[in-house]
């Protein structure tokens, strides 16, 4: 009995202290927020690139800067904003996908802030399909 009152009581304990942790905010750091994280072109002729842009805002109070955005292959092409994205304004990542390929795709980019650890992973897919002859 007295083991399970104190196992019970270090799960209480390691809760609280996660819970605690988890309340508290560093607003001071840059907040990436994103209109989107995947993007579905649906049917894309074959041969014709397709574009789309992930916008993003910064809801922090510091500057935010992208390091990298690097796609997982190089029939993917993302084009990032060099200069930090200041707080309160947006930032677009502009994505192409060169539609060589026939058939179903789905790529990933990444895209490395230089104030977060881990990456955000912007994904697209799409079919390529034959392009039509009108």
């Amino acid at each position: 009995m007295k083991r399970i009152l104190f196992a019970f009581a270090i799960l209480f304990i390691c809760t609280t202290v996660v819970k605690a942790q988890d309340t508290v905010k560093n607003t001071a750091v840059p907040q990436a927020h994103f209109n989107e994280l995947k993007h579905e072109f649906g049917n894309i002729p074959q041969g014709i690139p397709a574009t789309t842009k992930f916008t993003f805002e910064n809801k922090g109070k510091t500057p935010l800067v992208i390091e990298t955005a690097t796609a997982t292959c190089g029939c993917t092409t993302p084009i990032y904003p060099k200069a930090p994205i200041l707080p309160g304004k947006k930032g677009d990542i502009e994505v192409t996908y060169n539609a060589q390929a026939m058939g179903h795709f789905v790529k990933m980019v990444d895209v490395k802030f230089a104030q977060f650890n881990r990456p955000v992973n912007l994904v697209i897919n799409g079919d390529v399909v034959e392009k039509s002859n009108k």
